[in-house]
């Protein structure tokens, strides 16, 4: 991956890249905490037009941005976007979710909240159409 095109705000390192279909485009992760933890942290990277498929955590989950720009939105909510500094506080079972603007990488610590209650459940990709309509 060429870094150069990182926003300079990126402040932990971006992990290995992911092989999943639970994102549209290339993402990496950095786990800062055990998966396995008490509180899960992990530093998400998305390339630029990169974004996850829609989904819900059973305790819910925090996002805090530290670089780029990007997108949040919860179903049936207008989307939100995001910079570097915003929090995201997501309750527990709210069908959401977030990646990064077409012309921006983006990065934002996830912490999943209450993880001994369930993992996340994925489902269907964001739509193209919906997707493509945001600035």
């Amino acid at each position: 991956m060429n870094t150069n095109n990182l926003s300079t705000s990126v402040i932990f390192p971006i992990g290995e890249k992911l092989e999943t279909d639970r994102f549209k485009g290339t993402v990496w992760l950095k786990m800062l905490t055990p998966a396995d933890s008490a509180l899960p942290i992990g530093n998400v990277t998305f390339e630029p037009g990169c974004r996850n498929n829609w989904h819900k955590h059973a305790g819910g989950q925090i996002l805090l941005v530290t670089g780029g720009r990007g997108y949040y939105q919860e179903w049936d909510k207008p989307v939100q976007e995001l910079h570097p500094g915003d929090v995201v506080t997501i309750a527990a079972d709210v069908k959401h979710w977030h990646g990064a603007a077409k012309d921006s990488w983006f990065s934002h610590l996830a912490i999943e909240v209450h993880p001994e209650i369930g993992p996340a459940t994925w489902l269907e990709p964001v739509a193209d159409d919906d997707y493509n309509q945001l600035k």
